[in-house]
């Protein structure tokens, strides 16, 4: 073989790999939009920590039903899910003065020690007007972004399940002091008949999460263009 055809030779190899590395790369942003992204999915309450009750329904179950199934989801689509806690468990230490406070704490810090893309911390609401229902989300604007996730999830979560509910804003003491961006989501009323049936079914909790992580798709996707346009304007 001369020294021209080697040459030959070795660039239309280079160009094959480019375009088979282009055609693979596509295919992973096609089918794990989420590639890479860390997660932290926050199943709130736990261990002594109920949550909002009904008899004996308690939120904190529910919170960890819901989120296992968004953990598999997100995972399923790229993501490195870390779970705040994957049984019923309290997060604070026996040596927590505010024990409360101190299961928020350690939640901030897993979020940080992991260095998160992103967190959501899954509920369920309460009202004493029992016809209230439907999902709503709450941010914090510590982290600018937080606004635009809660707004992309209220749209998925109008459009799928006909919510009524509005984005809100919250200054509860997890959501104020973490600066990895995240919301607040309440996946639905337990204090509401129709929707206490639906959280404690499997095929609505697996609706949830996939709305859920539809939603997160979306945010990544879309976010760098919207902090363009807003430093543009």
């Amino acid at each position: 073989m001369t020294k021209e055809k080697y040459k030959t030779l070795l660039v239309s190899l280079f160009v094959i790999s480019l375009f088979c590395f282009s055609v693979v790369n596509a295919k992973v942003v096609e089918e794990l939009p989420l590639f890479g992204k860390i997660i932290f999915v926050d199943a709130g309450h736990g261990g002594r920590d109920p949550g909002t009750m009904y008899g004996k329904i308690m939120e904190k179950d529910i919170n960890l039903e819901i989120s296992q199934k968004l953990q598999d989801t997100l995972m399923e689509k790229g993501a490195i899910v870390y779970m705040t806690r994957d049984s019923d468990e309290d997060l604070s230490s026996e040596w927590d003065p505010k024990k409360k406070r101190g299961d928020l704490y350690r939640r901030i810090v897993m979020f940080r020690k992991k260095q998160a893309d992103l967190y959501l911390s899954i509920h369920i609401n309460w009202h004493a007007q029992a016809g209230i229902k439907g999902p709503e989300v709450l941010y914090n604007n510590i982290n600018k972004e937080n606004k635009y996730l809660g707004e992309i999830l209220m749209d998925h979560f109008e459009s799928s399940l006909n919510t009524k509910r509005v984005l809100k804003t919250t200054d509860l003491y997890m959501y104020r002091n973490t600066t990895v961006p995240g919301v607040l989501i309440e996946c639905g009323y337990l204090s509401n008949y129709q929707e206490r049936q639906l959280l404690q079914s499997d095929t609505y909790q697996q609706k949830l999460a996939d709305i859920i992580t539809d939603a997160t798709i979306d945010f990544f996707q879309t976010r760098h263009q919207k902090i363009t346009n807003e430093n543009e304007s």
